[in-house]
């Protein structure tokens, strides 16, 4: 399995990487360690090593840094060139794709932290729970920068462009968007972004988006709530409802219903939109038909028309009024 740089530093030691090129030390203290500096030549040992650390300077060259400068100033390697190198320690020819997922998904979290935008578009969505928001794992996609932070971590530019990440013209491609992380299981698969500006509203990679979503934890409850959009998920889950999970759309894909099915006896409760058009509650009703035939129990939760459970929650209701349309389904 390919890695990235995070993960490489954790799995190889800088002092393991220098003894299996003979690096001969001796111990100063309990993780210090002094030898022959291995990037020039000397007769008097002056490069130190701190393995608690994880990082080396010589007092003679004046040279220091981690495991990754080290491999770079030894073999005179770029630093993509690097990553190459210490993943064939690990048996791995370039950074993976789910690791580059991963750091994307940092990146954002920690970007959302810095931009007043993005949390007044949550407080507008009715996202107020600091805590759930970094449950979920949040975060925001300001445009400008991904691409050089992850080039800098060692990530090919055509790796990006064929994850969807970035575009051919290097611009991220969930540029404005709120971004919520999708698993399967423990596993990251896709994104999903919603704009907060008047691009298209909505966005993922183009990988398939996986079952229902945090169904490892909602699987557990006799009774499920199914909604169509993570806002309405959050919100649900923010007011105490955390037998929420969602399906992207109306129209459950069959490992999706699959899981729906998992368990015998179980009952769920179908919110989708009650627009004008009907089009939620038409989805919700073939739904519950095939839920039924499958020997589980189905319920339409219907809401004020015009709503779904994300604008239900932000014009006013709480938990009490849910409860209440849930009392109601039928």
């Amino acid at each position: 399995m390919p890695y990235g740089v995070q993960h490489l530093k954790q799995q190889i030691p800088l002092l393991d990487y220098l003894r299996r090129r003979n690096w001969e030390a001796q111990p100063i203290g309990s993780q210090e360690f002094v030898g022959l500096c291995p990037l020039h030549q000397e007769s008097r040992p002056s490069f130190y090593v701190n393995a608690a650390k994880n990082v080396f300077y010589c007092h003679g060259c004046g040279r220091g840094g981690d495991l990754v400068r080290f491999v770079e100033l030894s073999l005179n390697l770029s630093f993509p060139e690097t990553l190459a190198h210490l993943n064939q320690e690990l048996g791995s020819s370039e950074p993976a794709g789910d690791d580059a997922l991963r750091e994307v998904v940092y990146f954002y979290q920690n970007q959302l932290e810095r931009h007043c935008e993005a949390f007044d578009y949550l407080r507008r969505r009715g996202l107020h729970d600091s805590k759930l928001i970094r449950q979920l794992n949040i975060g925001y996609a300001p445009g400008g920068n991904l691409r050089c932070h992850l080039i800098r971590l060692g990530y090919p530019f055509e790796l990006l462009i064929h994850m969807g990440i970035i575009d051919q013209n290097g611009r991220d491609s969930f540029y404005q968007r709120i971004v919520f992380p999708c698993f399967d299981g423990h596993r990251l698969i896709n994104l999903y972004g919603r704009s907060i500006s008047n691009a298209a509203p909505h966005r993922f990679l183009p990988y398939p988006k996986g079952g229902l979503f945090a169904w490892n934890t909602v699987s557990d409850f006799p009774d499920v709530i199914l909604v169509e959009g993570l806002f309405d998920l959050a919100v649900l889950w923010q007011a105490g409802f955390i037998n929420t999970t969602c399906s992207f759309g109306t129209h459950l894909t069959e490992a999706q219903f699959l899981q729906l099915c998992d368990k015998p006896g179980r009952k769920v409760f179908i919110v989708f939109d009650c627009d004008t058009n009907t089009a939620g509650q038409t989805a919700a009703c073939k739904l519950a038909q095939s839920i039924e035939k499958a020997g589980l129990t189905a319920y339409i939760v219907k809401l004020p028309e015009g709503h779904d459970p994300n604008s239900y929650f932000v014009s006013g209701a709480n938990a009490a009024n849910f409860m209440e349309c849930l009392h109601y389904a039928q």
